[in-house]
């Protein structure tokens, strides 16, 4: 496993529509693998293949670490079966470091998708973990959280990822990606 770069906001490709994985194979797995520790370095709770230069429709969530043990989850071709209810979450996104916003979310999903044994899992989720799945399936469709608030507010955290990008996170000159 190792670390790979994560794609930052406004890259275009965390705005394409990732495509469909036919087969699940080693290059697959080893893929999931660095996703999985990239997020847990970075740290996040939830990582896309687009964020890390790959166009297709692979997740990692794991949202009890660091607070407990490690609880990866990894989702291939998933997709939303069934949403309920409505919840506001703060969310934060490892393409847009820095950038928090309020986004209304369903309260409860039912996602669908393989595992890397290519066993079908339907997951009932609630709280940070349906949260979790929407934000990261979004991004399988070129959905960024930002896209999911008010003009106003995307307008102000544009101008403010250009400055971050002008000056540097620091203030002065300097790159703006992560890794």
């Amino acid at each position: 496993m190792s670390v790979v770069k994560i794609f930052l906001y406004p890259d275009p490709i965390l705005r394409a529509k990732a495509k469909e994985i036919e087969d699940i194979d080693e290059r697959v797995v080893r893929l999931a693998e660095d996703m999985a520790e990239t997020m847990y370095v970075a740290p996040g709770v939830g990582l896309a293949a687009p964020q890390v230069g790959v166009s297709e429709r692979l997740i990692v969530v794991d949202v009890r670490y660091p607070e407990g043990e490690k609880e990866l989850i990894t989702l291939i071709n998933p997709e939303i079966l069934e949403v309920e209810g409505k919840v506001n979450w703060e969310e934060g996104c490892l393409s847009l470091p820095g950038i928090k916003e309020q986004v209304a979310r369903a309260e409860r999903v039912l996602v669908r998708g393989y595992d890397l044994n290519e066993k079908e899992r339907q997951i009932e989720a609630e709280g940070l973990l349906a949260v979790a799945l929407q934000h990261e399936i979004d991004h399988l469709d070129g959905i960024l959280f930002i896209d999911r608030i008010s003009r106003l507010k995307r307008g102000i955290i544009q101008r403010k990822i250009r400055k971050i990008m002008r000056e540097g996170p620091e203030g002065g000159k300097g790159d703006y990606n992560l890794f």
